[in-house]
C-alpha cells in the first residue's frame, strides 16, 4: 500500500516566499507545524538546485508543483529535470489559460493540447495534474467546461487535482467529482468554505467552514488519494496559523 501524506501548498504562503531567505524560514516554519510536505507554487525566483537543499535542509518533500502552462509549452525538457532533481512527480497546472475560456471550441482545444503536454510528462515518469476553479462549472450544450476537458483529454496521461472549494463554488458536489475521476487523481487541495457576518462566502481551514468533509475524504479514501494538499488562498487569520488548524482536523479526520 502506497503512503498517505498530508501537504502544505506554498501558494497560500506566498507573501513569506519571495527571496530564497524567506523561502528557507518558511520551509522551517512548515515543518515545525507538522507537516512533510509541500506543493511548490507561488514562490520568488529560485535556483531549482537551491530549493531542493532547502527541502533537504527541512525534512520537506516536495510532492507536487504548479507550472505555468507556457512554461510548459515552451520549456518542457526543463520542467522534466526540475521535477527529477525534486524528486516530485505531480506537475500541476493551476488554472487553464483565460483565452481558452470563452466557448465550447476553446475548452476542447485546451484540452486536446495540453494532452500532448501530459504525454510527454508521462514518458518521463511524471503526471500532470489539473487544477480547477469555478469558470469551469459554465455549461456549453448541457455539458460543463470541466466535463468537457476530461471527456476531451487523453485519459492515460491527463489527470486531476479537484479543489473542493472551487467545485462547491461552482454549484457541484466536490465528492462526486472525485468519485468521477477515480483513475485519473491521485492529490487533492482541501480548502473550506464558510460565510461571514455580511453575507459573503469566504475560504476558511479544512473543519471550519461548511463542506461536507466525511464525504469528502470518504470519495478520496475510495479512490486512492495519496497526497492531501491544503490550500486556502485567503485566510483570515495568520497563514501560517490557518495551515495548522487545517493539518489538526485533518488529524482528528484520520488523515495522515
Amino acid at each position: 500500500m502506497e503512503k498517505v501524506g498530508i501537504a502544505a501548498q506554498l501558494y497560500t504562503l506566498r507573501d513569506f516566499c519571495k527571496t530564497p531567505e524567506d523561502t528557507a524560514n518558511t520551509f522551517r516554519k512548515v515543518r515545525e507545524i507538522g507537516y512533510k510536505a509541500v506543493q511548490v507554487s507561488g514562490l520568488g525566483p529560485i535556483d531549482p538546485h537551491e530549493l531542493r537543499k532547502i527541502a533537504d535542509d527541512n525534512g520537506l518533500e516536495i510532492c507536487a508543483t504548479h507550472i505555468q502552462y507556457q512554461r510548459m509549452k515552451e520549456d518542457i525538457e526543463g520542467v522534466i529535470a526540475d521535477h527529477k532533481l525534486w524528486n516530485c512527480k505531480y506537475v500541476g497546472l493551476g488554472s487553464m489559460p483565460a483565452e481558452y475560456r470563452k466557448s465550447r471550441e476553446g475548452y476542447i482545444r485546451f484540452a486536446r493540447e495540453a494532452s500532448v503536454i501530459a504525454k510527454r510528462l508521462k514518458e518521463a515518469g511524471l503526471s500532470f495534474v489539473y487544477h480547477n476553479h469555478d469558470f469551469e462549472f459554465v455549461k456549453y450544450d448541457g455539458r460543463t467546461g470541466l466535463e468537457i476537458i476530461y471527456e476531451e483529454s487523453d485519459p492515460d496521461s491527463f489527470n486531476a487535482e479537484i479543489d473542493t472549494y472551487w467545485v462547491q463554488s461552482g454549484g457541484s458536489d466536490p465528492a462526486a467529482w472525485i468519485r468521477k475521476l477515480k483513475g485519473r487523481m491521485e492529490i487533492v487541495h482541501l480548502k473550506d468554505t464558510a460565510m461571514d457576518e455580511q453575507g459573503q462566502r469566504i475560504m476558511a481551514e479544512v473543519g471550519e467552514g461548511n463542506l461536507n468533509w466525511p464525504a469528502i475524504l470518504d470519495a478520496c479514501r475510495e479512490i486512492g488519494i495519496r497526497w492531501y494538499i491544503v490550500e486556502q488562498d485567503t485566510c483570515q487569520r495568520d497563514p501560517f496559523e490557518s495551515l495548522a488548524i487545517s493539518l489538526r482536523n485533518l488529524k482528528k479526520m484520520g488523515i495522515g
